[in-house]
């Protein structure tokens, strides 16, 4: 034997030795399930599995605003992977979605495994380690079996930058001891803890909106995979036994029986291997299938059985003693994710003729049931409909523009009847009959169906009342002719421009005034409408003129080429009006540039005050400065002047109240949101008082007092379900709006507010009420009956001036999530328009 063949020999039983012998993850990761991994170190060893396992491949989609990587695994047996290409539009052609179907490669089941997206749920990416080992494990033949037919698609962590949080918080505070009791620091975790991503959005909320950049990223790469079992991996309280399927009430009407039976399927697979180990666990118990951006609703309703799992583990640290005296540790919390996760593997593998047929079914009945629901949804044209196509494109929502008018009859939004409507050139059209049917009727469904109101999120979300677009959903096909795009004439602007003109209806328009602002351009709003030739300008348009900014060289290229993202502006050649509103005139305002100061820390909501954050970075893109509540005392104020007091408790002394209140008087403004406003209430200077008089005030403590006597002969069994009563989880509610005030500008006759919370204030004294719920108001989702008592005449949003300037209230977040479009423009409005 020659000494190259000999090395060759050697080389090739090695490798074989290698796959017979891969390394589990607590001999490749010191100290694994003692403690929590570093990303790092997760995404070792997946480099390790790829390099050493012929099962798995990687695909890197993404980054996180951190820079960490966003990784899938696919794995599955050889041959599969060799042909996923393939397989992947086999599985798109069986509904719709591809003409590229193969006979020569068979049907696989397609199963996506989510882990992490909280990142202090850290034992869901520790256990993903454990599912890919034992899916890989070349001694475990039970998975090779499951592998020949099923496609794995595994993300071991949808949230690096929330779970590198946590974990080096984590790491830095323990000792070499753990310390099971319940106040060691590694229980108390610091604001603003490890749950969400940079910008602290709760990710498993955005896999509809796609605020996040995160969710943009992986939701464009399920969509061209479109598995048939998602399953969302997470933890929950750590004195709370194990929750797997079946989901709980409600769940939405257009879930099919085949994913309902699945569900069935999986908890009786589960609880038997759960019921060998001796380990509790509940079902059908408080996580539901209704909101439609959750990790299994949206995959839901795409046609996949989406599915939660919950362990037992936030608080927990590495070890923590639960209320009935045993200690649950890392290593649990992850043994028990891999047990059940493996099982739902599983289970899919062996059902899997079941799975396909109901998958494929689902899509074909969705576009059958549409026509005995709504079959298309038109959509007035607007400046809004920009960001709401983009909200269509990111879910792969078919839609298309009239090219023609029509006479049609539809259920109308914003009154809530059935009336007859003119179709126009340039509105939307959304077909109900298309691939992705039942996602988008539950995104347009005008009144969502609660077959039980003990709802674990918001409860409406109608797109044309979260937008501010008219919008219609009519049942009968449309004959009317449609265009895929909306032809914009190229504008052919003069050597002389007077003034340009943008209007100020959407995101876009706060946009390029941030802009304007940061590059010190003047600019003047409207507060009337006013005629300039053909050009009328709405309240609120914002002016740019070369009065106002002698200095700027070549001011018709300069302002042209900041202002051309949006279409619709325009410009003047004369500042002389046809209706006495001319440029030089009190009818529009010189806009002074925010210097904002916003407040972080302990006692503020995260998710409130990234939901802020968020708007400034990315929405808009304007400076603020952030600083803790602690270090306010170090703040000179007067360097500032707009404070953002998000959602919280804020503990100010009375000399740091005095400061504000003194600033405020002095041309400073506060918006001041939800609880914050606490700060001001009845309060001396200041109008905000949760009652109008004394008599109203003595009349609601009358009938608190009698409701607390008649509850006296009430059970006990029904007192969940009383309480719900006085709630409000999250709906959609009719506010009239003061449409001369600049708040209100841009946001048309009526604005819709998303209300979570149960917060009522009567509309207010010496103040300006902008927004406030009429005696009748229209209302979408579940407001229980005590609260929908309490909710009329009560007030929104308001502006309290004081001296030189002003305290904006919120009662309700404009910026929830970041996807009530028309709550961005009405944020905008009370940054850059009101005084």
């Amino acid at each position: 034997m020659t000494k190259n063949l000999y090395a060759a020999l050697l080389f090739v039983t090695a490798s074989i030795s290698a796959l017979a012998q891969l390394k589990s993850p607590s001999e490749f990761i010191p100290n694994y399930g003692k403690q929590i991994s570093y990303y790092h170190q997760v995404e070792d060893y997946f480099k390790y599995l790829t390099e050493n396992s012929a099962l798995i491949k990687k695909q890197q989609y993404g980054l996180t605003n951190e820079q960490r990587d966003l990784n899938l695994y696919f794995i599955s047996d050889a041959e599969n992977l060799k042909n996923l290409e393939q397989i992947r539009l086999n599985n798109l052609a069986s509904i719709g979605l591809s003409d590229s179907k193969s006979a020569s490669t068979q049907d696989k089941i397609i199963v996506w495994l989510s882990f992490n997206v909280h990142g202090n749920e850290f034992a869901g990416t520790e256990s993903a380690l454990t599912v890919a080992y034992e899916l890989l494990n070349p001694s475990n033949e039970e998975t090779k079996k499951w592998l020949k037919n099923t496609i794995v698609i595994l993300d071991p962590c949808i949230n690096p930058d929330g779970y590198s949080r946590y974990g080096n918080w984590l790491r830095e505070i323990s000792g070499k001891k753990n310390h099971p009791g319940l106040y060691d620091r590694e229980h108390m975790e610091e604001w603003p803890g490890g749950r969400y991503n940079h910008y602290l959005f709760d990710l498993n909320r955005d896999w509809a909106w796609q605020t996040q950049v995160e969710s943009k990223q992986r939701i464009k790469v399920y969509n061209q995979w479109m598995p048939q079992v998602h399953t969302d991996v997470h933890e929950m309280s750590y004195n709370s036994p194990y929750f797997f399927p079946p989901a709980a009430e409600p769940l939405h009407e257009f879930i099919e029986q085949y994913q309902k039976d699945f569900h069935n399927v999986l908890g009786k697979n589960i609880s038997q291997k759960f019921d060998k180990q001796n380990w509790m666990y509940n079902t059908r118990e408080r996580f539901d299938l209704f909101y439609p951006s959750y990790g299994d609703t949206y995959p839901t309703y795409n046609g996949a059985v989406g599915l939660t799992l919950e362990q037992g583990g936030i608080g927990a640290g590495r070890e923590i003693t639960m209320e009935n005296g045993t200690n649950v540790t890392i290593k649990d919390r992850l043994t028990h994710h891999a047990t059940a996760v493996l099982t739902v593997v599983e289970s899919a593998a062996s059902q899997k003729e079941v799975l396909l047929k109901g998958f494929r079914d689902f899509h074909t009945n969705a576009r059958k049931k549409a026509k005995g629901v709504y079959n298309t949804y038109v959509l007035k044209g607007n400046a809004k409909l920009e960001q709401l196509t983009e909200v269509l494109k990111k879910n792969d929502i078919e839609f298309s523009y009239a090219d023609a008018s029509a006479n049609a009859s539809g259920f109308h939004y914003q009154n809530k009847k059935t009336e007859s409507f003119k179709i126009e050139p340039n509105d939307l059209i959304i077909k109900a009959d298309q691939p992705r049917s039942v996602l988008t009727q539950v995104l347009f469904e005008p009144n969502q169906k609660l077959n039980d109101s003990l709802s674990y999120d918001i409860t409406a979300w109608a797109l044309p009342l979260a937008y501010g677009v008219e919008g219609y959903a009519v049942k009968n096909a449309l004959s009317v002719k449609t265009k895929t795009a909306i032809e914009i004439a190229p504008k052919n602007i003069p050597a002389s421009v007077y003034a340009f003109y943008v209007p100020w209806n959407s995101r876009t328009s706060a946009q390029i005034l941030s802009i304007l602002h940061q590059g010190g351009i003047k600019v003047r709003s409207a507060m009337k409408k006013a005629v300039f030739g053909t050009i009328t300008i709405e309240p609120g348009g914002l002016i740019i003129s070369r009065a106002d900014n002698p200095k700027i060289a070549d001011f018709e290229k300069t302002v042209s080429e900041i202002i051309k993202i949006k279409s619709d502006y325009s410009f003047i050649t004369t500042g002389f009006s046809a209706n006495s509103k001319d440029i030089g005139g009190e009818n529009f305002v010189l806009l002074k540039a925010p210097k904002i100061l916003m407040l972080s820390g302990k006692g503020i909501v995260s998710t409130e005050f990234g939901a802020n954050w968020h708007y400034l970075d990315e929405v808009i893109k304007y400076p603020v400065s952030i600083v803790e509540t602690s270090n306010f005392n170090r703040v000179k104020l007067y360097n500032y002047n707009t404070l953002i007091l998000s959602d919280g408790s804020y503990d100010f002394s009375d000399d740091q109240k005095k400061h504000i209140d003194e600033w405020i008087k002095n041309g400073g403004k506060v918006i001041a949101m939800s609880s914050a406003i606490s700060l001001f209430q009845d309060r001396e200077g200041y109008a905000l008082s949760m009652f109008a008089s004394k008599e109203d005030k003595e009349k609601s403590e009358k009938e608190e007092k009698e409701i607390e006597l008649k509850k006296r002969f009430l059970d006990f069994e029904g007192s969940e379900r009383r309480e719900i009563s006085g709630t409000i989880p999250g709906a959609i509610i009719e506010n009239k709006l003061d449409k001369t005030y600049p708040m209100a500008f841009g946001l048309g006759n009526t604005y819709y507010s998303l209300k979570t919370n149960e917060r009522s204030f009567s509309l207010l004294k010496n103040a300006i009420n902008v927004a406030y719920i009429p005696k009748n108001f229209l209302s979408y989702g579940f407001v229980g009956n005590d609260i929908k008592k309490k909710l009329p005449e009560t007030v929104t949003f308001a502006v309290d001036k004081r001296g030189d300037g002003s305290v904006i209230y919120m009662m309700d977040n404009p910026l929830f999530r970041g996807f009530w479009e028309n709550g961005i423009l009405l944020f905008s409005n009370s940054l850059f328009l009101v005084n």
